[in-house]
């Protein structure tokens, strides 16, 4: 931020009275201005065995695989989130199970938290941001062509916990390294 969101004046970068860290601050209003981490919010919709996968319609990583997520809007509840993205993105209806991964995603500042899901129909209708949403078996993932890591994580796991027939909560650090091929 240059400019305070309130009063317009220039804003100064430093460490505000009983804080620890820099912050953007406004020596006329006195406003600090925070910035935190934006949070991810989305599903892992299964139906007999099987779990659905949208392809990217919108950068980043247009055409890669991933699951139904987006950000968190101000006023819903993480889980009003995760069902709208999944409703947005897939076009379906899903019952809403627990949270099965949260992943901090620093350097891009996000958390990323999906819940277990149900879909009640097979029946997709992708939207905008969704070249097509399928259902796929373990061996037809396309591995290759997940678009994140927060995904790619979450459905090893997924997978790893329907082999011993216990699903548990899954938390993990994604740090920046590895870039995906485009």
């Amino acid at each position: 931020m240059k400019f305070c969101s309130d009063c317009g004046v220039t804003l100064v970068r430093r460490v505000p009275a009983g804080d620890n860290r820099e912050r953007d601050c406004c020596d006329a209003c006195g406003v600090i201005h925070y910035q935190n981490p934006k949070v991810v919010v989305g599903t892992v919709p299964t139906h007999d065995g099987r779990i659905l996968l949208c392809r990217r319609a919108i950068e980043p990583r247009y055409g890669y695989w991933t699951l139904p997520a987006g950000f968190m809007e101000n006023g819903e509840t993480v889980a009003e989130g995760a069902l709208r993205e999944t409703r947005e993105e897939a076009g379906i209806e899903v019952e809403l199970g627990a949270v099965f991964s949260m992943l901090s995603v620093p350097h891009v500042d996000q958390v990323h938290l999906f819940y277990l899901a149900r879909m009640r129909s097979p029946q997709v209708a992708p939207g905008e941001e969704t070249l097509e949403a399928r259902l796929f078996e373990e061996a037809e993932i396309p591995w290759e062509q997940i678009a994140f890591r927060t995904v790619e994580k979450t459905l090893r796991w997924w997978f790893e916990d329907r082999a011993r027939q216990r699903f548990d909560m899954h938390t993990d650090d994604i740090h920046f390294g590895r870039p995906k091929k485009s």
